[in-house]
């Protein structure tokens, strides 16, 4: 089971930012997950939420702000391009979940594929495209079928978009597969990977474990390396 730092090892450092990936790499970290979102000059960077507010007080909403004005309210902010520069120079995979909705439509993945193709990241690292949007990991199938895609679940997602997704990789909640464990046992049923998110608990570590996930994505890689009893 390979570990993945969520947004880095952001239980230690600020979430999406290079202090966090860095300690990802220092606990050990397989590989990095992260949110990606475009400015309103087509600049792909690392946020989650749609605005400023969490992260930087600023009340100001990503898509409405240019790249100049995102990194002077928040200088640590990362670019997709230096993040990518980062995982493969420390050949780390990478899951990039792209967030939806927003005002761009399918945007994020077409930058995102030319991102891909120009960094020739998809022969140096393990890369997986995710998103909770059926509609967007259909987008990525039609841009570039070689590129691997998760398809991620939250507690409302219907079971039949994880069944008909292209994606070879489909991504449940930790809850939700405590809640569900046989949730594990439908998924590899359809020959697809198991990406489970966000998992920081010791006894949430065992039993992903047990189930045979594949990608263990979690905020405190150290740890689970510890529990798994990982060198």
């Amino acid at each position: 089971m390979l570990i993945y730092a969520h947004r880095g090892a952001s239980a230690d450092f600020p979430e999406l930012t290079m202090a966090a990936y860095e300690g990802a790499v220092e606990q050990g970290a397989d590989g990095f997950e992260c949110d990606l979102r475009i400015t309103k000059d087509e600049v792909p960077i690392l946020w989650h939420n749609a605005s400023m507010l969490e992260r930087a007080g600023n009340r100001g909403l990503i898509a409405e702000m240019t790249y100049k004005e995102v990194s002077r309210a928040y200088p640590q902010v990362l670019t997709l391009d230096t993040f990518l520069d980062y995982a493969i120079a420390n050949k780390k995979g990478v899951l990039l979940e792209t967030k939806h909705p927003v005002f761009s439509g399918n945007r994020v993945e077409e930058l995102l594929v030319t991102a891909l193709h120009e960094k020739k990241a998809l022969a140096k690292i393990a890369v997986s495209v995710m998103s909770f949007s059926w509609l967007a990991v259909e987008k990525m199938r039609r841009l570039d079928s070689t590129i691997n895609t998760t398809f991620l679940m939250h507690k409302n997602t219907p079971w039949f978009q994880a069944r008909f997704s292209s994606s070879a990789a489909i991504g449940p909640g930790m809850n939700e597969l405590r809640a569900e464990p046989m949730i594990a046992k439908k998924i590899q049923s359809l020959g697809r990977s198991l990406n489970v998110w966000t998992v920081d608990k010791d006894a949430d570590i065992h039993l992903c474990q047990k189930l045979g996930v594949d990608i263990l994505i979690t905020n405190k890689p150290a740890h689970a390396r510890e529990v798994l009893g990982y060198p």
